[in-house]
Protein backbone atom coordinates (compact mmCIF):
# COMPACT_ATOMS: atom_id res chain seq x y z
CA UNK A 1 0.00 0.00 0.00
CA UNK A 2 2.82 2.35 0.89
CA UNK A 3 4.44 1.80 -2.47
CA UNK A 4 1.07 2.35 -4.17
CA UNK A 5 0.48 5.62 -2.26
CA UNK A 6 3.99 6.80 -3.03
CA UNK A 7 3.51 6.00 -6.71
CA UNK A 8 0.17 7.81 -6.70
CA UNK A 9 1.74 10.84 -5.02
CA UNK A 10 4.63 10.91 -7.49
CA UNK A 11 2.16 10.59 -10.34
CA UNK A 12 0.09 13.55 -9.08
CA UNK A 13 3.27 15.57 -8.58
CA UNK A 14 4.37 14.81 -12.13
CA UNK A 15 0.98 15.85 -13.48
CA UNK A 16 1.07 19.08 -11.45
CA UNK A 17 4.59 19.97 -12.59
CA UNK A 18 3.68 19.17 -16.19
CA UNK A 19 0.56 21.29 -15.96
CA UNK A 20 2.50 24.19 -14.49
CA UNK A 21 5.18 23.86 -17.14
CA UNK A 22 2.51 23.76 -19.83
CA UNK A 23 0.82 26.82 -18.36
CA UNK A 24 4.08 28.72 -18.22
CA UNK A 25 4.90 27.60 -21.72
CA UNK A 26 1.53 28.71 -23.05
CA UNK A 27 1.87 32.00 -21.22
CA UNK A 28 5.29 32.53 -22.72
CA UNK A 29 3.99 31.72 -26.18
CA UNK A 30 1.08 34.14 -25.72
CA UNK A 31 3.47 36.86 -24.63
CA UNK A 32 5.82 36.11 -27.50
CA UNK A 33 2.88 36.28 -29.91
CA UNK A 34 2.33 39.96 -29.10
CA UNK A 35 3.78 41.83 -32.08
CA UNK A 36 6.43 44.47 -31.55
CA UNK A 37 5.32 47.75 -33.10
CA UNK A 38 7.61 50.65 -33.98
CA UNK A 39 6.52 53.73 -32.03
CA UNK A 40 8.21 57.12 -32.36
CA UNK A 41 8.08 60.12 -30.05
CA UNK A 42 9.69 63.51 -29.50
CA UNK A 43 12.41 63.35 -26.82
CA UNK A 44 11.67 66.76 -25.29
CA UNK A 45 7.97 67.67 -25.20
CA UNK A 46 7.50 67.91 -21.45
CA UNK A 47 5.42 66.79 -19.64
CA UNK A 48 4.20 64.55 -22.47
CA UNK A 49 7.52 62.87 -23.25
CA UNK A 50 10.95 63.42 -21.75
CA UNK A 51 14.05 61.48 -20.79
CA UNK A 52 14.35 60.40 -17.17
CA UNK A 53 17.98 61.32 -16.32
CA UNK A 54 18.13 58.65 -13.61
CA UNK A 55 16.96 55.69 -15.71
CA UNK A 56 17.61 56.86 -19.27
CA UNK A 57 14.03 55.88 -20.14
CA UNK A 58 11.32 57.99 -21.74
CA UNK A 59 8.59 59.05 -19.33
CA UNK A 60 5.62 61.40 -19.45
CA UNK A 61 1.89 61.61 -20.08
CA UNK A 62 2.12 60.26 -23.64
CA UNK A 63 4.41 57.43 -22.55
CA UNK A 64 1.93 56.28 -19.92
CA UNK A 65 -0.89 56.55 -22.45
CA UNK A 66 0.84 54.53 -25.19
CA UNK A 67 2.07 51.84 -22.79
CA UNK A 68 -1.45 51.36 -21.40
CA UNK A 69 -2.94 51.41 -24.91
CA UNK A 70 -0.40 48.82 -26.10
CA UNK A 71 -1.22 46.53 -23.18
CA UNK A 72 -4.92 46.64 -24.02
CA UNK A 73 -4.57 46.57 -27.80
CA UNK A 74 -2.13 43.65 -27.73
CA UNK A 75 1.25 44.89 -28.90
CA UNK A 76 4.70 45.63 -27.50
CA UNK A 77 6.15 49.14 -27.88
CA UNK A 78 9.47 49.38 -29.72
CA UNK A 79 10.22 53.04 -28.95
CA UNK A 80 12.33 55.44 -31.01
CA UNK A 81 12.89 59.17 -30.47
CA UNK A 82 13.49 61.86 -33.07
CA UNK A 83 13.00 65.58 -33.55
CA UNK A 84 9.35 66.51 -33.98
CA UNK A 85 9.73 67.73 -37.56
CA UNK A 86 10.68 64.22 -38.70
CA UNK A 87 7.88 62.34 -36.97
CA UNK A 88 5.04 62.71 -39.48
CA UNK A 89 7.30 61.86 -42.46
CA UNK A 90 8.61 58.78 -40.59
CA UNK A 91 5.08 57.47 -40.09
CA UNK A 92 3.98 58.47 -43.58
CA UNK A 93 6.80 56.47 -45.18
CA UNK A 94 6.19 53.47 -42.92
CA UNK A 95 9.56 53.46 -41.16
CA UNK A 96 7.51 54.01 -38.01
CA UNK A 97 4.09 52.44 -37.48
CA UNK A 98 2.78 54.72 -34.71
CA UNK A 99 3.68 58.14 -33.33
CA UNK A 100 2.63 59.78 -30.08
CA UNK A 101 4.18 63.18 -29.44
CA UNK A 102 1.48 65.71 -28.70
CA UNK A 103 0.60 65.72 -32.40
CA UNK A 104 -2.26 68.06 -33.26
CA UNK A 105 -4.93 66.58 -35.52
CA UNK A 106 -5.20 68.70 -38.67
CA UNK A 107 -6.89 68.20 -42.03
CA UNK A 108 -3.56 68.62 -43.81
CA UNK A 109 -1.87 65.92 -41.76
CA UNK A 110 -4.88 63.63 -42.03
CA UNK A 111 -4.34 63.51 -45.79
CA UNK A 112 -1.04 61.64 -45.35
CA UNK A 113 -1.46 59.76 -42.03
CA UNK A 114 -4.31 58.33 -39.97
CA UNK A 115 -5.21 59.57 -36.49
CA UNK A 116 -6.76 57.94 -33.47
CA UNK A 117 -9.72 59.53 -31.75
CA UNK A 118 -8.58 62.68 -29.88
CA UNK A 119 -7.01 61.96 -26.49
CA UNK A 120 -6.04 65.47 -25.32
CA UNK A 121 -7.52 68.97 -25.75
CA UNK A 122 -4.94 71.70 -26.25
CA UNK A 123 -4.28 75.08 -27.90
CA UNK A 124 -1.51 77.63 -28.44
CA UNK A 125 -0.24 80.29 -26.03
CA UNK A 126 2.26 83.13 -25.73
CA UNK A 127 5.08 83.13 -23.18
CA UNK A 128 7.25 86.21 -22.50
CA UNK A 129 9.86 87.22 -19.96
CA UNK A 130 8.48 88.20 -16.57
CA UNK A 131 9.43 91.86 -17.05
CA UNK A 132 7.50 92.21 -20.32
CA UNK A 133 4.24 94.11 -19.76
CA UNK A 134 3.64 95.13 -23.38
CA UNK A 135 2.45 91.78 -24.80
CA UNK A 136 -1.02 90.46 -24.03
CA UNK A 137 -2.37 89.21 -27.36
CA UNK A 138 -1.15 87.87 -30.70
CA UNK A 139 -1.59 91.34 -32.22
CA UNK A 140 0.93 92.73 -29.75
CA UNK A 141 3.59 90.51 -31.34
CA UNK A 142 3.63 92.56 -34.55
CA UNK A 143 7.09 93.98 -35.14
CA UNK A 144 8.64 91.68 -32.53
CA UNK A 145 10.82 88.56 -32.73
CA UNK A 146 9.05 85.30 -31.86
CA UNK A 147 10.42 81.81 -31.23
CA UNK A 148 8.42 78.71 -32.06
CA UNK A 149 9.01 75.07 -33.03
CA UNK A 150 9.93 73.76 -36.48
CA UNK A 151 7.12 71.75 -38.09
CA UNK A 152 4.55 72.76 -35.46
CA UNK A 153 1.03 74.11 -35.84
CA UNK A 154 2.18 77.12 -33.80
CA UNK A 155 4.62 78.03 -36.61
CA UNK A 156 1.83 77.69 -39.19
CA UNK A 157 -0.50 79.85 -37.07
CA UNK A 158 2.10 82.60 -36.70
CA UNK A 159 2.78 82.62 -40.43
CA UNK A 160 -0.92 82.85 -41.24
CA UNK A 161 -1.67 85.46 -38.56
CA UNK A 162 1.40 87.70 -38.62
CA UNK A 163 3.26 86.81 -41.80
CA UNK A 164 6.00 89.32 -42.56
CA UNK A 165 4.88 91.71 -39.81
CA UNK A 166 6.95 89.79 -37.25
CA UNK A 167 10.32 88.07 -37.14
CA UNK A 168 9.34 84.42 -36.70
CA UNK A 169 12.18 82.03 -35.90
CA UNK A 170 11.48 78.27 -35.76
CA UNK A 171 13.79 76.27 -33.48
CA UNK A 172 14.48 72.51 -33.66
CA UNK A 173 13.85 71.87 -29.96
CA UNK A 174 11.77 73.25 -27.12
CA UNK A 175 14.82 73.99 -24.99
CA UNK A 176 16.37 76.02 -27.84
CA UNK A 177 13.20 78.04 -28.12
CA UNK A 178 12.97 78.81 -24.40
CA UNK A 179 16.69 79.52 -24.05
CA UNK A 180 16.36 82.05 -26.86
CA UNK A 181 13.59 83.74 -24.87
CA UNK A 182 15.54 83.76 -21.60
CA UNK A 183 18.69 84.92 -23.39
CA UNK A 184 16.78 87.88 -24.90
CA UNK A 185 17.41 86.69 -28.44
CA UNK A 186 13.64 86.86 -29.03
CA UNK A 187 10.83 88.88 -27.45
CA UNK A 188 8.36 86.01 -27.02
CA UNK A 189 7.74 82.35 -27.69
CA UNK A 190 4.55 80.81 -29.02
CA UNK A 191 3.79 77.11 -28.69
CA UNK A 192 1.45 74.41 -27.35
CA UNK A 193 -0.24 75.59 -24.16
CA UNK A 194 0.58 72.63 -21.87
CA UNK A 195 4.29 72.78 -22.72
CA UNK A 196 4.42 76.57 -22.37
CA UNK A 197 2.66 76.35 -19.01
CA UNK A 198 4.92 73.55 -17.77
CA UNK A 199 8.09 75.48 -18.65
CA UNK A 200 6.81 78.66 -17.01
CA UNK A 201 6.07 76.75 -13.79
CA UNK A 202 9.38 74.86 -13.71
CA UNK A 203 12.63 76.10 -15.32
CA UNK A 204 11.11 79.43 -16.26
CA UNK A 205 9.52 80.11 -12.87
CA UNK A 206 10.00 83.74 -11.82
CA UNK A 207 11.64 84.54 -15.16
CA UNK A 208 8.73 84.03 -17.56
CA UNK A 209 4.97 84.34 -17.65
CA UNK A 210 2.18 83.04 -19.89
CA UNK A 211 -0.03 85.78 -21.33
CA UNK A 212 -3.14 86.15 -23.42
CA UNK A 213 -5.90 83.73 -24.36
CA UNK A 214 -5.69 80.20 -25.69
CA UNK A 215 -5.46 80.31 -29.47
CA UNK A 216 -6.72 77.72 -31.94
CA UNK A 217 -8.39 75.08 -29.80
CA UNK A 218 -6.68 71.86 -30.81
CA UNK A 219 -6.80 68.13 -30.11
CA UNK A 220 -3.93 65.66 -30.00
CA UNK A 221 -4.19 62.26 -31.63
CA UNK A 222 -2.05 59.14 -31.91
CA UNK A 223 -0.62 58.91 -35.45
CA UNK A 224 -0.59 55.85 -37.76
CA UNK A 225 0.52 55.24 -41.31
CA UNK A 226 -2.41 55.15 -43.72
CA UNK A 227 -4.52 52.00 -43.42
CA UNK A 228 -2.82 50.77 -40.23
CA UNK A 229 -4.44 47.76 -38.58
CA UNK A 230 -3.88 49.35 -35.17
CA UNK A 231 -6.24 52.32 -35.47
CA UNK A 232 -9.35 50.45 -34.34
CA UNK A 233 -7.72 48.50 -31.46
CA UNK A 234 -6.10 51.71 -30.19
CA UNK A 235 -9.41 53.61 -30.34
CA UNK A 236 -11.08 50.80 -28.42
CA UNK A 237 -8.32 50.92 -25.79
CA UNK A 238 -8.62 54.71 -25.44
CA UNK A 239 -12.39 54.41 -25.00
CA UNK A 240 -11.96 51.74 -22.32
CA UNK A 241 -9.42 53.91 -20.49
CA UNK A 242 -11.87 56.81 -20.49
CA UNK A 243 -14.68 54.62 -19.19
CA UNK A 244 -12.80 52.85 -16.38
CA UNK A 245 -11.00 55.93 -15.05
CA UNK A 246 -7.48 54.95 -16.13
CA UNK A 247 -7.18 58.00 -18.39
CA UNK A 248 -8.12 60.36 -15.54
CA UNK A 249 -5.52 58.72 -13.27
CA UNK A 250 -2.75 59.23 -15.84
CA UNK A 251 -3.89 62.79 -16.51
CA UNK A 252 -3.89 63.70 -12.82
CA UNK A 253 -0.44 62.14 -12.36
CA UNK A 254 1.11 64.54 -14.88
CA UNK A 255 -1.09 67.64 -14.68
CA UNK A 256 -2.15 67.63 -11.01
CA UNK A 257 -5.86 67.60 -11.82
CA UNK A 258 -8.38 65.62 -13.81
CA UNK A 259 -9.76 66.94 -17.12
CA UNK A 260 -13.06 67.73 -15.38
CA UNK A 261 -11.27 70.03 -12.92
CA UNK A 262 -10.02 72.38 -15.60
Amino acid sequence: MKHSCFTSSRFKQTILVSALALGIGLSGVALADRPSVNVVTDPSFVPFEMMDPDTGEMIGFDMDIINEVAERAGFEVDLTTMEFAGIIPAVQTGSQEIAIAGVTITEERAQIVDFSDPYYDSGLQIIVRADNDSVETIEDLEGLSIATRIGSTSYDFLQETLGDSADITPYPGNSDMYMALLGRNVDAAFYDAPNVSYFSQTRGEGRTKVVGPLYEGQQYGIVFHKGSEWVEPVNEALAEMQEDGTYDEIYEKWFGETPNDE
